[in-house]
């Protein structure tokens, strides 16, 4: 132990450093007594070191560097496939329920049950594996990033903390991770955004998880009611029940299906076979089996009829059944009172197919027969409506399914996206409890969780060359997936790793004096969105390469769509105290513009404009060795200049033991200190320069040859 005032009054000229033992071990709330259970519950097998370095007013700042392995990396993974096997499992039971269906959809549906279940096996041996591996260690080095069974666990997940006390203590954090890409399955074929390209279709219909749950929901409910009207008028027309049930259910199967999901799927439906049609002149059967009415009358009828499809035929149909409920009371008014008139205003009928109805009112009093012709039509309404809307949501339901496994390519393709997005998350989820921890009692961020989202910024250092084009496609994608992720607060006596309610909605448990301490907001359960940017650059040889000879239009993309989220994003961070944002955008889009090769100022400004609006950082390259720590050490320092008046004299020598403490570690670079980005390599031109040899050379034989030949023969 050590007193941090005695370290603080020593007077000693030179920058010196406190060194503490490296030492791995799980830390209990009682080691760690300024870190919250919270946190604890977060961070294991910490390294720390401590150094002092001289500012330019000539006082010692005490810096703390601390980098922590977490229970996340093996946790949050294994929930997620557990509930990615719960997904799978569902949405077979969800096509199986659909019934009986023609044999194309039929065999799309196999399609997705098959795929499926591939998924479902795999995904429960990796987490039986996990299960062994988790309990004996929390941590994924780099040399396993090809293990099979780790394909969802990230690579050398770390916190990098730097704690400054000047003479506050101040905290900065930066999660580093090996880039979130599918090693095992490697990059022969690209990244995932290649791969997904391959099986885009862009006429095909995509519909959310929210519009497939809709459509379940609402197949559900015409399952219920229809019955009960059928059965209701039965008993109508047996003088056994009054009006009022009736056309209680009646009106409530009519709500049921005014549903713009039913329109729009029955559109989608129409165009779909159209194009088919069109295309290949293939079969034209309904989403019903061929026996049934659907069949019969269901979107995909063949001939003239289905070219001049009318949007507006499905508000005609179910509007037809409120219009056949209103005659069956206006007939049983009549029968009732035979001297009263219905008011005209309770009957709009526009639509031809029950026109007759209205001669009804023409007559006289009428025994109760004369509810039967009304009550049929009622009835073939009904299954009319019926009918259309289980095509349609059928429709939804499968094309959902399609979507999620089948549409997205090979079950292989799709366990490379969970297994990318289960790393991303990860590292998002560990740096989000970190930045919860450090600023719950900040009103401001608080406000800005549940107003605007938290920014989520990624800072890449893969070249554009290689197999790192690979990783870099895998890693864009985890970022446009983690943009539909969320987190939410709950209550809980203790802290445990975060469970993952459906599919991106992120729990963080609190302890019950940090959660009563929260915004109601929040304690409410509103979801904390994430925006996340990814910002690229590369820095080694590879990226000399792709610069010189290759292309690099993927960066130059991902950089400029990132550069518009976080404009976007700042522009609804609402803050008083941060004058320097607009100027901090303006000098990135400078920046981006010019467009210089290993332009390492773009991720200096984006990692500033993080900070201002207290975002979370994340840092990585292949490995999340060399190239990370370089980025991570220059950044610290840069921070201890900029915010904590480091000196100029002292900033390189800092520098030089920031990185050289990580060589235990295997973090340490062999690259000039002074330098973050190399100079291209010359390597490539010695082939060059044997090949002008050798073909002087040649020409010098031939030469000489031909001389030799000439005196032969004189």
């Amino acid at each position: 132990s050590f007193s941090i005032r005695t370290l603080l009054r020593s007077k000693e000229p030179q920058i010196s450093q406190v060194g503490l033992r490296f030492h791995r071990c799980v830390l209990g709330p009682e080691l760690l007594s300024d870190f919250s259970f919270l946190t604890c519950a977060a961070l294991c097998a910490q390294v720390c070191k401590l150094y002092r370095f001289q500012t330019e007013d000539h006082r010692w700042l005490l810096v703390r560097e601390q980098m922590s392995e977490t229970p996340l990396s093996f946790s949050l993974p294994k929930h997620l496939l557990s509930k990615l096997i719960q997904e799978h499992t569902d949405r077979v039971q969800e096509v199986k329920e659909l019934g009986d269906l023609s044999p194309h959809w039929d065999g799309l549906r196999h399609d997705v049950i098959s795929h499926c279940h591939h998924l479902i096996g795999c995904y429960q041996e990796t987490l039986a594996e996990l299960d062994k591996l988790s309990a004996s260690s929390c941590f994924k080095s780099s040399s396993s990033k090809s293990d099979r069974h780790l394909q969802f666990v990230p690579t050398n997940l770390h916190s990098q903390r730097m704690e400054v006390t000047d003479p506050d203590c101040v905290w900065y954090d930066v999660i580093t991770f090996g880039a979130p890409a599918d090693h095992h399955q490697a990059f022969k074929h690209g990244g995932l955004t290649r791969l997904l390209s391959k099986h885009t279709n862009p006429s095909s219909v995509i519909y959310s998880q929210d519009e497939s749950s809709r459509a379940r929901e609402l197949l559900a409910s015409v399952a219920q009611l229809q019955p009960q009207v059928f059965g209701l008028s039965e008993e109508l027309l047996a003088v056994s029940l009054e009006v009022n049930p009736f056309s209680h259910q009646t009106h409530q199967f009519v709500h049921a299906l005014k549903d713009e999901l039913v329109r729009s799927a029955l559109l989608a439906i129409h165009d779909q076979h159209m194009a088919t049609c069109d295309s290949s002149h293939a079969h034209s059967n309904g989403l019903i089996c061929e026996n049934t009415a659907a069949n019969q009358e269901g979107p995909a009828s063949s001939g003239q009829q289905d070219s001049e499809y009318d949007e507006e035929e499905w508000d005609r149909v179910w509007a037809n059944v409120a219009k056949s409920l209103n005659c069956i009371i206006a007939m049983v008014d009549r029968l009732d009172c035979p001297q009263e008139v219905t008011s005209p205003e309770l009957l709009d009928v526009n639509s031809q197919n029950i026109g007759d109805l209205f001669l009804c009112f023409a007559v006289p009093s009428a025994p109760p027969e004369q509810l039967l012709p009304l009550v049929l039509t009622l009835r073939d309404c009904v299954r009319e409506a019926v009918t259309k809307a289980r095509a349609a949501m059928t429709f939804v339901v499968l094309q959902g399914a399609l979507s999620a496994t089948v549409n997205l390519g090979s079950p292989h393709v799709v366990q490379r996206r969970h297994a990318v997005f289960s790393q991303a998350l990860s590292a998002v989820v560990f740096g989000f409890m970190l930045k919860l921890h450090e600023s719950l009692k900040d009103p401001q961020f608080l406000l800005q969780l549940h107003s605007v989202g938290i920014l989520v910024q990624l800072e890449g250092l893969l070249s554009t060359y290689g197999d790192e084009l690979g990783m870099l496609e895998d890693m864009e994608q985890s970022v446009t997936d983690l943009r539909g992720a969320a987190f939410t607060t709950v209550y809980s006596f203790i802290v445990r790793s975060p469970p993952i309610r459906g599919r991106f909605v992120v729990e963080v448990p609190l302890p019950p004096e940090t959660f009563s301490s929260l915004p109601r907001e929040l304690k409410d359960g509103c979801l904390i969105r994430v925006d996340a940017v990814l910002f690229n650059i590369g820095i080694n040889q590879q990226q000399s390469l792709a610069e010189r000879f290759g292309d690099v239009s993927l960066q130059d993309r991902l950089n400029q769509q990132s550069f518009e989220r976080l404009k976007a994003y700042s522009a609804c961070f609402l803050s008083d105290g941060i004058q320097s944002l607009p100027d901090l955008l303006s000098s990135l889009d400078s920046s981006l513009e010019a467009r210089r090769r290993k332009n390492v100022e773009v991720l200096w400004i984006a990692a500033m404009v993080c900070r201002q609006v207290n975002g979370v950082r994340l840092t990585s390259c292949k490995s999340a060795k060399d190239r990370t720590a370089m980025s991570v050490t220059l950044e610290q320092c840069l921070l201890l200049q900029q915010r904590h008046k480091l000196s100029q004299q002292s900033f390189s020598s800092a520098l030089d033991s920031m990185r050289r403490s990580r060589q235990p570690s295997g973090l340490r670079s062999p690259w000039p200190l002074q330098c973050l980005a190399p100079k291209a390599p010359r390597w490539h031109l010695y082939p060059v320069a044997f090949l002008l040899v050798t073909s002087h050379l040649l020409v010098l034989w031939l030469i000489l040859s031909l001389v030799i030949l000439l005196a032969k023969y004189q």
